[in-house]
């Protein structure tokens, strides 16, 4: 199940008055609760658990921005909102584990400065056991790496700074 399946799982669930729905397969489990039990009416929660083994159980998915993203992205519209607009900003197609290189013992796939061009491996984002290289869709220089190595990031969340002239 992809992260819009679920986005339209909480639509529907939201327009139905449901006030808890509970899915439930192999390999995901997933509650979605609404307004009626929440303290917040307008908020809708959902879970994606990994069997134990694969990755850490219980990782939220809430589409909400959290305290760090809030913190994260009003530092960086604060820091220079009028400097950053001339920028692109590639954002994380999926949640997982950013690693800026292939391997531990290998150079990073770009460093801030390096000229990339469309389809330029960036990144690679491990979600559930699995690589996924993360491709450029933009041609330019690299201005700001927004994410240290080897952390958490969640689906949208921008990654790279790219200055396309």
């Amino acid at each position: 199940m992809d992260i819009k399946e679920i986005q339209s799982l909480i639509k529907f669930v939201a327009k139905s008055g449901a006030s808890e729905v509970k899915l439930e397969t192999d390999d995901i489990k997933i509650t979605i609760r609404t307004g009626a039990l929440n303290p917040a009416p307008e908020t809708t929660t959902y879970l994606q658990q990994i069997p134990v083994g694969t990755a850490p159980v219980g990782q939220s998915l809430t589409p909400a921005p959290t305290e760090g993203a809030g913190a994260s992205g009003a530092n960086t519209d604060a820091s220079s909102p009028e400097e950053d607009s001339r920028y692109i900003t590639i954002k994380s197609p999926i949640i997982g584990t950013f690693y800026r290189k292939p391997s531990p013992d290998k150079p990073a796939f770009v460093e801030v400065g390096a000229n990339i061009a469309q389809g330029d491996v960036l990144c690679v984002i491990e979600a559930m056991k699995l690589f996924n290289d993360i491709e450029s869709e933009v041609s330019g220089k690299i201005i700001k790496v927004l994410v240290e190595d080897s952390s958490p990031v969640e689906f949208d969340q921008p990654l790279f700074l790219v200055d396309p002239s």
